[in-house]
């Protein structure tokens, strides 16, 4: 009753419902008092959901989901311009045609990531890097200079001078490229996505939000491992609210567990003001929160429908995607653990802990599009010890880019074998 009582009160501080409360809490009640709520829904389809080890979307495909998701009134449609040059060209053409309004950069962290941003026309851009001790520890160049580097890195244990030395680090270089984005000159307006924010100190968190407010619209917390649970989020996301003077906060969540859907709806009803998910909840391992369940489940549930949203329009985007096959890998299953994104598998080389976190089950390394040198570097030297040099990895790399695109697929580990022993790589 004490849960329930906050549900109640968090709902009524945000939503102003002047209907009984207790209907929120029976889903097969349909609330015809309707109250509106101004919640940020970016779309991340086409970038995170295509990250989804085996999923791959043609050039057209995508400007078709563009066109369709764009009617669904979200307010942001998200690409990675530096993946492949066909994603910057994507980006490229669907603001030429209109769309600069909606459109958006996924940037990494550095000013000539920024500038690809600012050339694909774009008006906003959403910069993201890690916030975990995990993870900074195994991005700080300092930390990878170290001639006696940790031998495990874990989230405990470790010096506390290496440890503020790495996080004071991070906030610097994320502020010389918030205030570089938001510069007259540049003129962006910048989300930040907070890589593993589920598994940082939460003080550090508080720092960062506090450091970065002044140069964006929204701290964009992520569960990039899927571990969060209802309950915790609730209190996670309300304390970081009441630390932050009413920041604002988004909510990039992953279904690893099975709890992104609850976990997203809890997030809204503590606070947070802004969404990331994807259609249908594809991406990788086990997916992303579906935005077509979130919508409708705030709809039906507690009464709320979000502001600018066809609901009617969003069924021709999930109707169209499952017209291409596309779903994600259920939660626990095989196809859970596998993962293309170079930038995961690099973390896999030092730290086996860093994007996996089932003891039980290894990851299996998929080769795509999104591949980094790292899948390559994984594959020959972690699993068939067969060590090549950075730049045949580099090589490698560039040529399965070019022949999933081509092919319009991505590639198994085994096949990668297969295609290497026919020498495709010496060509």
């Amino acid at each position: 009753m004490k849960k329930m009582g906050y549900y109640r009160r968090a709902i009524k501080k945000k939503c102003k419902l002047s209907i009984d409360t207790r209907k929120n809490y029976y889903p097969f009640l349909r609330i015809n008092n309707m109250s509106t709520l101004p919640l940020i829904i970016s779309d991340e389809t086409l970038r995170d959901g295509e990250q989804q080890a085996g999923l791959f979307f043609p050039y057209e495909t995508k400007k078709t989901l563009a066109k369709l998701i764009r009617q669904t009134g979200v307010n942001q449609i998200d690409i990675m311009p530096a993946v492949h040059e066909t994603e910057e060209h994507l980006l490229k053409t669907l603001v030429a045609e209109g769309n600069g309004s909606i459109m958006m950069a996924a940037t990494m962290v550095g000013k000539q990531f920024i500038d690809q941003a600012l050339a694909c026309g774009v008006e906003r851009i959403i910069l993201f890097y890690a916030v975990s001790d995990r993870l900074l520890l195994l991005r700080d160049t300092e930390v990878r200079n170290l001639t006696a580097p940790p031998e495990k890195i874990e989230d405990d244990n470790l010096p506390n001078a290496l440890v503020r030395r790495v996080r004071q680090n991070m906030i610097n270089k994320v502020l010389e490229n918030l205030r570089y984005a938001t510069s007259p000159e540049i003129g962006l307006k910048v989300e930040f996505a907070a890589e593993d924010a589920s598994r940082a100190d939460f003080n550090f968190l508080v720092e960062c939000i506090r450091s970065f407010q002044p140069y964006i619209q929204h701290f964009v917390l992520c569960d990039t491992m899927g571990i969060l649970t209802p309950e915790k989020t609730y209190v996670w996301v309300r304390d970081l609210l009441e630390f932050t003077d009413n920041a604002a906060l988004g909510v990039h969540f992953h279904n690893d567990l099975g709890m992104a859907l609850e976990n997203t709806l809890q997030a809204v009803i503590a606070g947070a003001s802004m969404i990331s998910g994807t259609f249908l909840g594809i991406g990788e391992r086990a997916g992303n929160i579906p935005l077509e369940q979130v919508l409708n489940g705030l709809r039906w549930r507690f009464g709320i429908e979000v502001e600018g949203i066809d609901y009617e329009a969003l069924a021709q985007v999930t109707n169209y995607l499952d017209s291409l096959g596309a779903r994600p890998a259920p939660p626990y299953s095989k196809a859970a653990f596998r993962h293309e994104s170079g930038i995961h598998v690099n973390g896999f080389l030092r730290d086996p802990d860093s994007y996996h976190v089932f003891p039980h089950a290894s990851p299996e390394i998929w080769f795509g599009k999104c591949s980094g040198a790292s899948n390559f570097q994984y594959l020959f030297e972690k699993q068939l010890n067969q060590p090549f040099s950075p730049q045949e990895y580099n090589r490698m790399r560039d040529k399965i880019k070019s022949f999933s695109i081509q092919e319009e697929r991505c590639f198994s580990p085994e096949e990668i074998v297969e295609l290497f022993k026919q020498g495709f790589f010496n060509e």
